[in-house]
């Protein structure tokens, strides 16, 4: 896999190159590097939101690229969630309804019923008809954690998922995605800085000038 980008004098920079690895079913794996290594846009393009210039990626066999976006779309729905490091809350709807998004968009019928149960589950019980704005940072990844979670994916991508949250709130967000993995079993690919998440995860990947090695 290889990803290249043009800066603003028009020069090729390579981002990505000659990546090769796989990921088992169930593991939890760190991805750690300096800022501006990539590793943001490696989960960008293992989750297909973003495309390499070269290579493919194989998500339950099926290879990513060769699929239109509305395939890769559906291929996520199916099984991928993701939690990102600034939320990505839709602020015009409450918990509730942010969990119960993509339960509605694949068609399942107790959608409400589902995304109520998975942020009592995460403890928001009482927040389900809060806006956004009126949750704090942390109760804010929950909800980004519980929708996530809420189709049962089989695998999970978090992107600095304490990067924006103090310590101890940092805290009870890496105990509560462990908790759900272990629950759920789905495969944890995460992105972090923070050297306590890494160590709970079973592997670890540093990512350096655009290469991956094991630590």
């Amino acid at each position: 896999m290889a990803k290249q980008v043009i800066d603003n004098e028009g020069a090729r920079l390579a981002i990505l190159g000659n990546l090769d690895f796989t990921v088992q079913r169930g593991e939890s794996v760190a991805v750690l590097g300096a800022s501006g290594t990539g590793k943001s846009t490696l989960l960008g393009i293992l989750a297909g939101l973003d495309s390499p210039n070269a290579g493919t990626v194989r998500l339950d066999g099926v290879s990513l690229f060769t699929l239109d976006e509305d395939g890769r779309a559906a291929l996520r729905g199916r099984l991928v969630g993701f939690v990102f490091q600034s939320f990505q809350l839709l602020p015009s709807l409450t918990a509730l309804e942010n969990v119960m998004l993509p339960l509605e968009l694949r068609g399942q019928a107790d959608a409400r019923a589902a995304a109520a149960a998975v942020l009592e589950r995460v403890g928001l019980a009482d927040r389900l008809g809060h806006y956004p704005r009126q949750l704090s940072g942390g109760e804010q990844q929950r909800v980004a954690i519980a929708r996530a979670f809420a189709p049962g994916p089989k695998l999970l991508f978090a992107d600095e998922p304490t990067g924006n949250l103090d310590t101890a709130t940092g805290e009870r967000i890496i105990e509560l995605l462990f908790e759900l993995n272990r629950e759920q079993g789905a495969t944890l690919v995460l992105v972090t800085h923070d050297e306590h998440l890494a160590r709970r995860c079973g592997r670890r990947l540093l990512l350096a000038e655009g290469r991956l090695r094991e630590q």
